[in-house]
Formats: structure tokens, sequence, C-alpha cells
């Protein structure tokens, strides 16, 4: 007698193989879905970091020569007011401050030149909220020919940014 197809217990065999190979395949499957998540927030993270890095290295580069005030706010932040040609809202020339209120960062743009810290009633400005933060410090150097800045940035995630600026308009 010829043998012309399988055995039930072959089939149930390779049945019970097959979803072994499934149930691995699943499990890679899921974790590579754990990987990208974890990678794609950190990506976010890595991204924001860098575009408030650009904003206020491109404001403080292209700042007009001495118009930037510093106000102490308090020992953890402090408040900059500047006139740059770094516009986030294609304006010419835009007035920049970065300010801290409730413990979040504000980089507040307008097209009328900022003069005291609170602002009065009669402000106009767009706000774009930068995150929560434990300390923001601007410093500036004061043995230099050119204006040099040290921006000291500290996220409550706890990271951080340190940051050496030159205004290059300034002699």
């Amino acid at each position: 007698m010829t043998k012309k197809g399988f055995t039930l217990i072959e089939l149930i065999i390779s049945i019970v193989i097959l979803s072994i190979l499934m149930l691995f395949l699943y499990k890679s499957y899921a974790s590579l879905n754990r990987s990208n998540t974890i990678f794609s927030q950190e990506i976010k993270k890595i991204q924001k970091s860098e575009k408030i890095k650009k904003a206020l290295y491109l404001d403080l580069t292209t700042a007009e020569a001495s118009s930037t005030t510093i106000f102490n706010q308090s020992r953890d932040f402090d408040v900059f007011f500047l006139q740059t040609t770094h516009s986030v809202h294609d304006r010419i020339h835009p007035y920049v401050a970065y300010v801290v209120n409730d413990k979040k960062l504000y980089r507040l743009e307008s097209l009328k030149p900022f003069k005291e810290y609170p602002f009065g009633a009669d402000s106009e400005f767009i706000a774009d909220f930068l995150g929560d933060v434990k300390t923001f410090r601007l410093y500036r150097a004061k043995a230099s020919k050119s204006e040099v800045y040290l921006v000291h940035l500290i996220f409550k995630n706890e990271e951080e940014i340190l940051l050496k600026t030159k205004v290059l308009n300034s002699m």
C-alpha cells in the first residue's frame, strides 16, 4: 500500500511548529513596535531641544548691536529683550523677549519694542511656549570687544542647554 497523504499526527506536529514560529515572530514584532515608539519619543525631544537652541542662537547672533537688555527676575530666571533680524513669525526686524512665567519659558515676538517687565496693558506680541524650566539665565561677557552671551537653560525633565553665542553685528 502506498502512502498518498499526511497522517493526522504529522499535520498536528506541523501546526504546532508553525504556531511556535508565529509566536516568536509576534514577540519580535511587538518588541520592534515598542522600540519604535521609544525612538520616536526621543526624536521628538531632540527636535524640540534643537528648535529651541536654533531660535536662541539665531536671535542672539543676529541681534542689533547693543539692543539686548537683561533683567534678573530671580536667582534662577532672567528676562531679556532684544531686536533681531531673525523672526519665527515672518516679521521684519522684530523685537524679541524671553520670559519665564510660572516656571514656563516663553519667546515673545513683537513689532513694538519691549520697554519694561512686567509688560503693560498696551503690549502686543505673539507668544511661543518653549517648555517648563528650572533655570533660565543669560550672561553677558564683560571683557570682550564684541557682545558674547552664555545661555544656561535647564528644563524640568533635567535636559540642559548651555549655549555660547556672539552677536555678529557688534564690533
